[in-house]
C-alpha cells in the first residue's frame, strides 16, 4: 500500500487523497466510521472527470492518520478544517457520509462562509433531548469486527457511538446557521437511520432537500451510479 501524504494539524498527523485539478472546484469527502479514505475511489473518479479536485482525508483514528484516542467529534471538525486551511482551500463543496456526514453538518454551520453546496449521505442525527439512545443490538460488535480487517481504532467505536446517541440540541441548533445548498440523501427502509428524522433534520437547514436511494446506510457503495448522478446533478456536473 502507497502511503498517503500527511499534515500535521495541531499536532495530529491527518493523512489525506488529493486528486484532480488544481484549478478545479474543491470537493471534500469524509468517510463513515470503521472506514476510510479509499471508500470514495470510485466517486472521486466521477469528480475528477467533471473537472474537480477532491481532498478526501482519513479521519483521526483511521487508515494512515493518527490513533490519538480522543475522539471527540469537534475534534475531528477541527482536523478536517485544519488540513484545508494548510492546502489553502478557503470554500469548498462538502459531502459526508455517516459520521462524516455529522461532521460536515457540523463544520457547515460553524464556517458557514467555506461551504459552497453541502451533501449529506445518510447522517446520523443525535436526539435532541431526552436520554441518550439505548445502543443498537450488534453495531458495537459489528464495528469492532471491521476493525479486524480494516484499518481503525476500535477505541473510538463506544467514544462516537456513545456521542451520537447522546442528546445534543447545539448540533440540532447548528443547523439553521447553513448557508450552503443542501443535499440530504436517505438509503431508505433498508438503513438504520430512520427516514422522519432525516426529514426533521433537512426541515432544520434552510436551503436543503431530502432524496431517497433504497441503498441502505452505504448508499454510495450500494448504489454507486445513481448517488453519483445524484451528487453530480446537485453540485452543478463540470465546475
Amino acid at each position: 500500500m502507497v502511503p498517503l501524504p500527511t499534515l500535521n494539524v495541531g499536532g495530529v498527523t491527518v493523512a489525506y487523497r488529493l486528486d484532480g485539478p488544481l484549478e478545479g472546484q474543491p470537493t471534500v469527502l469524509l468517510h463513515a466510521l470503521a472506514s476510510n479514505s479509499a471508500t470514495w475511489t470510485g466517486l472521486t473518479r466521477d469528480l475528477v472527470s467533471a473537472g474537480r479536485l477532491v481532498i478526501a482525508p482519513d479521519l483521526r483514528g483511521h487508515g494512515h492518520s493518527a490513533w490519538t484516542g480522543d475522539y471527540r467529534l469537534d475534534s475531528v471538525q477541527r482536523d478536517v478544517v485544519g488540513v484545508l486551511d494548510a492546502l489553502d482551500i478557503a470554500e469548498f463543496d462538502l459531502i459526508g457520509h455517516s459520521l462524516g456526514a455529522h461532521i460536515a453538518a457540523l463544520l457547515a454551520g460553524r464556517r458557514p462562509d467555506r461551504v459552497r453546496k453541502l451533501v449529506l449521505e445518510d447522517p446520523p442525527p443525535p436526539p435532541r433531548s431526552g436520554e441518550p439512545r439505548p445502543p443498537k443490538r450488534g453495531v458495537a460488535l459489528t464495528l469492532a469486527l471491521q476493525g479486524l480487517l480494516r484499518a481503525f481504532d476500535r477505541r473510538m467505536v463506544p467514544q462516537i457511538l456513545t456521542q451520537l446517541r447522546a442528546p445534543d440540541p447545539a448540533w440540532w441548533d447548528g443547523l439553521a446557521a447553513i448557508k450552503a445548498p443542501t443535499l440530504v440523501i436517505s438509503g431508505g427502509p433498508r438503513s438504520h437511520v430512520p427516514l422522519a428524522s432525516l426529514e426533521e433534520l433537512t426541515a432544520e437547514i434552510p436551503h436543503a432537500e431530502l432524496i431517497t436511494i433504497n441503498a441502505g446506510h452505504r448508499v454510495h457503495s450500494t448504489r454507486p451510479g445513481e448517488f453519483r448522478d445524484a451528487v453530480l446533478r446537485f453540485l452543478g456536473g463540470r465546475s
